[in-house]
């Protein structure tokens, strides 16, 4: 196990990133379980309102990646600085991005139904940190040869390709996958290929005089919906804990 870990994550340089990956996690994790305490009134915890107003925990978040960012800036990739600063980055952003529906609607919808998106947004940036940290590079550039990598061209060709794909993908209706498909080629691709969502972009430009193809992609995105969407809600909010009703 430590040579695996010398040879993956300390030589490359990657320990800064696995540092502030764990902490990330761990501080959602964390703060989720404290809200929840709150919200039930349990432990001794309890919301922060200093003069009547309810300071959030984005507002210590941003703080926290603020002075991580400077630390990282002035300490280089090495070191003890590099990792405090790790620390520091990956905890402000477990804490802002705990309540990205909240900076997103300008309101509190932690409890609500819209709020759910931040524990969805959490889990899709631990997944790319996690592809990031296992060695996938943005557009498949890590998926070149050595001699390849030494060629502009071929890297520029591969480059625009995949992020073509990604972006076609996106216009499609397909942001999760277009998202991680700018660190796997072939996610990008599938969403590109395949029917886009009825109220995409791509839907209401090409499927405007094509009934069947409208139809296809209306009766594929219920199926979808009915098979997943239960499913991400339940894990949702078996993370970040259920709705006010």
């Amino acid at each position: 196990m430590g040579h695996w870990l010398y040879r993956n994550i300390i030589e490359p340089g990657k320990l800064p990133l696995l540092l502030a990956l764990a902490s990330f996690v761990l501080t959602f994790l964390v703060t989720r379980a404290i809200t929840r305490l709150i919200r039930a009134g349990k432990g001794p915890f309890r919301d922060i309102t200093p003069g009547g107003v309810h300071v959030h925990h984005v507002v210590p978040g941003v703080v926290l990646m603020v002075v991580g960012g400077f630390i990282a800036l002035a300490g280089g990739r090495r070191g003890f600085g590099s990792g405090l600063a790790a620390v520091l980055f990956g905890m402000g952003v477990g804490l802002v991005l705990d309540e990205f529906a909240l900076i997103v609607h300008l309101d509190d919808v932690y409890w609500t139904e819209e709020g759910a998106k931040s524990v969805e947004i959490v889990i899709l940036t631990a997944a790319l940190g996690a592809l990031v940290l296992g060695g996938f590079l943005p557009f498949g550039v890590n998926a070149l040869s050595p001699d390849e990598s030494r060629d502009r061209l071929t890297v520029v060709e591969t480059v625009g390709a995949n992020f073509l794909l990604a972006v076609i993908a996106l216009i499609k209706g397909k942001g999760r996958i277009a998202v991680v498909g700018v660190l796997v080629p072939f996610v990008a691709l599938f969403g590109a290929v395949r029917l886009a969502r009825p109220n995409s972009p791509w839907a209401r430009r090409f499927y405007r005089k094509r009934p069947r193809a409208r139809a296809r992609a209306t009766v594929r995105a219920y199926r979808h919906d009915r098979r997943w969407s239960a499913f991400r809600r339940t894990v949702e909010q078996f993370i970040g804990g259920a709705p006010s009703r």
